[in-house]
C-alpha cells in the first residue's frame, strides 16, 4: 500500500509559468494510473515518490515505512524507497549488455543468488537470447522488458511506470500490454502508471486517478470515470466530444424521467437527483453512443434531432461524423457505408446516453 500527499510548488521564472502539485491518494494492490495531459504534474509526482526530487511538503508512506515526511524531516534517498521505476527512455546503461543491466539492478543479492536472480529474469522476459547485446542492438520491445525486468529484479514494494509504452508500435504495445499484465499477475506489487492515452488505462488500469494543473480532478475505476466524469473538465480530459448547454424543463422522480431543452429541441432523459426545474447544465454525452440514420419520409422520433454532415473522418474502427451544431456520433463502417448518400441526417439522443454536470 502506497499512501502519498505531496506538495511541490515551483514559482513563475522569466519564461515559465508557476505551477503547483498538491496530489493526496493510496494505493494498493494492482495498477493505479496518473492519467492526465502533458504538464499536469504525473511525472513529478512519480519522481517525488521515487525521491528524486524533494516535495515542499507532505508525507509519503510504502506499506509501514516513512519515505517522506516533511514535518519529522525524513527523506530516504531513492536506492533506499525499494521502489523500482521503469523511465520513458528504458535509463538503460549503452556500455553494458541487458544481462549486465540486470546484474548492476541485482547487485545487493547475494552473489548465487544474484546469477540465479537474472537468469530467471532473462527467461521470463523472452530476453535470453539476446541477453550478450547492448540496448542499441535490440528492439524497442526488448528494450521496455529489460526495463521492466530490471526494475523487479531487486524485489521492490511499489512499481512506477513513466509512459512504458510510449514510442512503441501497435504491436509491440499489446506485447507490453501483456508483459505489464503477467507482471500484475505473477508479483502483486501495487504499480502507478503514468499515461496520456485513454485506451491505456483501460487496458492497464485498476484505478485512475484524472490529474490536471497538478490537482487530482476525479478518481475511481476507469469505466466510472469515462461513463460519469465528475465535471466538464474532465469530460474533455477524456475526449468526449459531445457537451452541450442545455436547461432542465422537467423532472420525473415516480417515472424516473427527466426533460432537458437542447436549442431548439426538447429531449427525454433518466431523472437527474439533485437538479431543479429550470437548472443551466452541460449535457454529455459519447459518440459511439449516439445514432445517425436518414429520415427516409417517417415522422421525426422523439430524441431525434435533424442534423446536416459537415464533415467524415475515417478511423480504424469506426467512422467520426461531425453535425451541425457541433455534434459528433462514430458509426460502425458498414454502417455508414450503407447510409453514406444521405443529404438529410437525424441524430438520436438515446435517453440512458444523456449525462448532465
Amino acid at each position: 500500500m502506497i499512501h502519498a500527499r505531496i506538495a511541490k510548488r515551483f514559482p513563475a521564472g522569466a519564461e515559465s509559468a508557476a505551477f503547483s502539485l498538491e496530489v493526496e491518494f493510496k494505493a494498493a494492490a494492482g495498477v493505479t494510473v496518473l492519467f492526465g495531459p502533458s504538464g499536469a504534474g504525473k511525472t513529478l509526482t512519480l519522481d517525488s515518490i521515487a525521491g528524486f526530487i524533494r516535495p515542499d511538503s507532505g508525507r509519503i508512506l510504502l506499506d509501514d515505512e516513512i519515505l517522506f515526511d516533511a514535518a519529522a524531516g525524513v527523506n530516504l534517498p531513492p536506492r533506499r524507497r525499494n521502489c523500482g521505476y521503469v523511465f520513458q527512455n528504458y535509463a538503460l546503461f549503452p556500455h553494458m549488455t541487458l544481462r549486465q543491466n540486470l546484474m548492476f539492478a541485482a547487485e545487493r543479492r547475494p552473489r548465487l543468488e544474484r546469477h540465479r536472480k537474472v537468469n530467471e529474469m532473462l527467461e521470463r522476459f523472452h530476453l535470453a537470447e539476446v541477453a550478450g547485446r547492448r540496448p542499441h542492438e535490440v528492439s524497442g520491445g526488448q528494450k521496455q522488458r529489460c526495463s521492466i525486468a530490471r526494475a523487479l529484479i531487486g524485489g521492490p514494494k511499489l512499481l512506477l511506470l513513466d509512459e512504458p509504452a510510449r514510442g512503441l508500435d501497435i504491436p509491440l504495445r499489446n506485447e507490453l500490454y501483456e508483459v505489464l499484465r503477467q507482471v500484475r499477475a505473477d508479483y502483486g506489487v501495487p504499480a502507478l502508471l503514468v499515461t496520456h492515452d485513454l485506451d491505456e488505462c483501460f487496458a492497464l488500469g485498476d484505478e485512475m486517478l484524472v490529474l490536471r494543473e497538478g490537482r487530482i480532478v476525479q478518481s475511481g475505476a476507469p469505466r466510472k470515470v469515462l461513463d460519469q466524469p465528475a465535471s466538464v473538465e474532465v469530460a474533455r480530459l477524456l475526449g468526449i466530444p459531445n457537451l452541450f448547454q442545455a436547461e432542465i424543463t422537467g423532472l420525473d422522480p415516480g417515472r424516473n424521467t427527466s426533460r432537458v431543452r437542447l436549442g431548439a429541441f426538447e429531449l427525454t432523459g433518466p431523472y437527474f437527483p439533485g437538479r431543479l426545474k429550470g437548472d443551466r447544465v452541460w449535457l454529455c454525452v459519447r459518440a459511439e453512443e449516439l445514432r445517425a440514420k436518414a429520415p427516409n419520409g417517417a415522422a421525426r422520433q422523439p430524441n431525434q434531432v435533424p442534423a446536416r454532415l459537415l464533415r467524415v473522418s475515417e478511423r480504424s474502427q469506426s467512422v467520426r461524423l461531425e453535425f451541425s451544431g457541433e455534434i459528433v456520433v462514430e458509426v460502425p463502417p458498414d454502417e455508414y457505408q450503407r447510409q453514406k448518400d444521405n443529404k438529410e441526417w437525424l441524430v438520436e439522443f438515446p435517453p440512458d446516453s444523456l449525462r448532465v454536470l
